[in-house]
């Protein structure tokens, strides 16, 4: 018994000598047995080689909580909860549809009260709408109703800020809970917290707000809007920095920021880390903490280092020479600098997380911005470089695309937002992302039109492209691959006919009438598919048994008694090629054909004879309008001119009203507009072809024709040249009284749309496109129009 407790007592002694000798060192890691217990901070490592690296942060930095001021998760999502209480709105539930049936998508600003205050850019934002094709005085016809109060600046600080908006909302008899209301805001919620608080109940409105976040975004309801500052233009707005010498992509700098660093509270984490990326070569991060009354109170040991190294670098140069520009959150999770680098081409790199970005719902961004990680900061440089050149480039391009399309101007973020909302009354009807990241944009390819791109003219020279897999949200894509076009382009083309529009302003009573030889020689043409007439006079037209008899349909056409009627879209035209002509116009068959095969290389572009072209006069600071024969050209008129069917859609339901009526009010000025409205969608010349020399033209006097329907006539026996499609090099432009009026309404029609679409559209050229061997000296056998040459 002695033995056997002898051996236990042992055994258990040699257990715990071992137990002691292995494990010791882990268990004296323990507070209980260290005696540390009621230490809060951690003892971090020390590394052997901890002199040889570079120390990136402080362990306090590290160890701390974040700034105590700032809101936890949980009082963020009370907070967004009280601002949103009908967090659920959709379109189906929260709208009603049924007032859009009756008048279609028609928009009704309230009527502005003179006492009420109203800032520069909500003005702007009322502008662009009254302006617009979808308003509408009549709030019965009214499918959606925008506010005049202004609610764009809600922060309780800001001196725009406009008190007890409830109450006066509710005092409305339109609001109805908010129901088919939309509200604009930019700027939500005030120092420290910047929640998302409005100051006021929104009910089922529809909110389009810029640092949008995307927990309270209401998906397919609400719309992010980019924050814009006060001075963004009104209409037109400058172009991008991306020009075709600006090739190769790469440019000095890789990577640059510059701006403002916060010191604390909300949107300082991220601004504080972003001089660890900065390596004074090519990524340029230069931060001041020099902003704000008491940022001395506030400064730390690197301030005074960054200030002096913030003033070493010019922001717009930096732009300017850079290929990615970061954009940061700031206090709110959009910025300004968001805008800027979309149109000084260099590519965001969003830092920003939980932002939903504007127009989403549209735009595919991963084709123009690299959406980062804020918590990822230290791989956005290895992640941008490995981007290669071609992807870079298509970068560029695209964030070009974009601004000019939806970001340029406050018409441009206001039209987008409402053709969103348009786009969601009828989804069946509705643009594909296709058609919104695409030129020439969502805003310029009606749906009413059509949703198949095949019956645009802007898609065929895409046939054979690749484009690049849009990234997912949130995520870098840096190195994508490719997916080949949708397989409706494989084969497509523009139609392989035409239809010839003449629009006739003299009773035609014999064959000898310059209309009836024209209609002789288009449909002669091979290409010739209908032969349309707008009747333009009072007096009926003549009897069927005096129109010459032809190989294709003829129809006539009686017209309103406006000069925009030959750009209406009748359902009469059934090809995509539309040759318009005058009654006057002399044109051989040969030269129809010729221009016809032209066309079709080139559908999105105006191709035609008579050429006309504007220039700035710097003597009476106004644009100038001139047919003297130059080597430069900016318009083909429509008199003899080919070009896409889809123009005359654009031209009656893309223009608002007010343009059309003055086009009506002024001679040649449908003209004018059309090639103004065909070079704004394409930013392209047109195009003019081979005309024979002795192509001469004169007006009769027009009987029983209405006032106003074409420009002055001359006088009876006159044979003054047809001011409109007379050789450029025997038209004088002032030629006589008559004359001289009309070429001065041209100059008033070009200078009244130029400050309309707020920049000049028309793209001048130097090109002349004639058939192969044209006046060669060759055997004529071997040309393939020789008639082109003969008198």
């Amino acid at each position: 018994m002695q033995t056997r407790k002898k051996y236990i007592f042992l055994t258990f002694l040699a257990s715990w000598l071992l137990l002691f000798f292995f494990g010791g060192d882990q268990l004296r890691r323990f507070a209980f047995f260290s005696g540390r217990k009621a230490e809060a901070r951690r003892n971090w490592p020390r590394w052997t080689d901890w002199s040889l690296l570079k120390s990136f942060a402080d362990p306090e930095e590290l160890q701390s909580d974040g700034d105590p001021s700032l809101p936890s998760p949980q009082e963020r999502r009370a907070a967004r909860l009280s601002v949103y209480k009908n967090s659920r709105c959709r379109m189906e539930t929260c709208f009603d549809f049924s007032r859009c049936e009756k008048h279609g998508f028609k928009v009704f600003t309230y009527p502005r009260e003179r006492d009420q205050p109203l800032s520069e850019s909500y003005g702007k934002i009322l502008t662009s709408i009254e302006r617009s094709r979808y308003y509408t005085p009549n709030p019965e016809e009214a499918c959606l109703f925008i506010l005049s109060i202004d609610t764009l600046d809600r922060d309780h600080l800001s001196g725009q800020y406009v008190h007890n908006v409830d109450e006066k909302i509710r005092g409305f008899p339109l609001w109805n809970g908010g129901r088919n209301h939309l509200i604009f805001n930019l700027y939500s919620g005030t120092w420290p917290n910047y929640t998302e608080d409005l100051g006021f109940d929104i009910g089922q409105a529809i909110l389009a707000k810029a640092s949008f976040y995307t927990e309270s975004f209401r998906p397919g309801f609400d719309i992010s809007i980019p924050l814009f500052s006060k001075d963004h233009p009104q209409r037109g707005g400058e172009r991008g920095w991306l020009y075709q010498d600006s090739i190769p992509p790469k440019k000095k700098y890789l990577l640059v920021f510059k701006g403002k660093r916060y010191l604390t509270g909300i949107g300082s984490g991220t601004r504080n880390a972003l001089h660890h990326i900065h390596n004074g070569k090519d990524i340029i991060s230069l931060t001041t903490c020099k902003h704000g009354k008491d940022w001395e109170k506030h400064k730390d040991t690197r301030c005074d280092r960054d200030n002096v190294d913030y003033e070493k670098f010019d922001y717009q140069e930096l732009l300017h020479n850079s290929t990615f520009c970061i954009v940061p959150r700031g206090r709110r999770l959009g910025s300004f600098r968001f805008l800027e680098a979309l149109q000084a081409a260099c590519i965001p790199v969003l830092l920003s997380d939980g932002w939903e970005l504007p127009f989403a719902e549209a735009i595919d961004w991963g084709k123009a911005a690299v959406v980062g990680n804020e918590r990822l900061l230290l791989q956005i440089p290895s992640a941008v470089r490995c981007i290669h050149p071609e992807r870079v480039l298509a970068f560029q391009q695209q964030t070009q695309f974009l601004w000019d399309a939806y970001f340029s101007s406050v018409d441009k973020i206001v039209h987008t937002t409402l053709e969103i909302i348009k786009d969601r009354l009828l989804p069946h009807r509705s643009r594909s992302r296709f058609l919104w990241n695409t030129l020439p944009g969502g805003l310029l390819a009606l749906p009413d039109f059509s949703t198949h791109l095949r019956d645009f003219p802007f898609y065929y020279l895409q046939h054979g492209r690749t484009l690049p897999v849009p990234a997912e949200h949130g995520k870098l894509n840096a190195c994508p691959n490719t997916y080949p076009l949708p397989g409706f382009f494989s084969g497509s083309s523009p139609s392989k006919k035409f239809t010839a529009f003449i629009r006739a302003i003299s009773p035609a009573s014999s064959l000898s009438q310059p209309i009836l030889r024209l209609i002789q020689a288009v449909s002669g043409s091979q290409y010739c598919a209908q032969i349309l007439v707008l009747w333009s006079c009072e007096k009926p037209p003549p009897p069927s048994g005096k129109w010459p008899q032809t190989t294709v349909p003829l129809t006539i056409i009686r017209a309103r008694g406006k000069l925009s009627d030959r750009f209406f879209p009748y359902a009469a035209i059934q090809t995509d090629a539309v040759l318009s002509l005058d009654e006057h116009t002399s044109l051989s068959t040969s030269e129809v054909d010729f221009a016809f095969v032209v066309w079709r290389s080139f559908p999105e572009r105006i191709v035609g004879f008579p050429a006309r072209s504007h220039f700035w006069d710097p003597e009476q600071r106004r644009w100038g309008y001139t047919s003297k024969w130059t080597n430069e050209l900016s318009i083909v008129l429509t008199a003899a001119a080919f070009y896409h069917r889809y123009y005359h859609s654009l031209f009656t339901e893309y223009l608002p009203a007010g343009l059309r009526e003055l086009v009506d009010g002024l001679a040649a000025c449908e003209d004018i507009l059309m090639n103004v409205l065909v070079a704004a969608v394409t930013k392209l010349p047109p195009i003019k072809v081979t005309q024979r020399k002795q192509h001469k033209e004169t007006v009769p006097q027009q009987v029983g024709c209405k006032d106003g329907d074409v420009g002055d006539p001359p006088q009876p026996g006159s044979k003054a040249p047809h001011p409109r499609c007379s050789p450029p090099a025997k038209v004088k432009g002032t030629a006589g009284a008559a004359g001289g009026r009309r070429f001065s309404q041209q100059q008033d029609c070009l200078n009244q749309l130029a400050d309309w679409f707020g920049y000049m559209p028309l793209v001048s050229s130097q090109l002349r496109l004639d058939p192969v061997l044209f006046k060669d000296q060759v055997s004529v056998l071997r040309k393939k129009y020789p008639r082109l040459e003969r008198p």
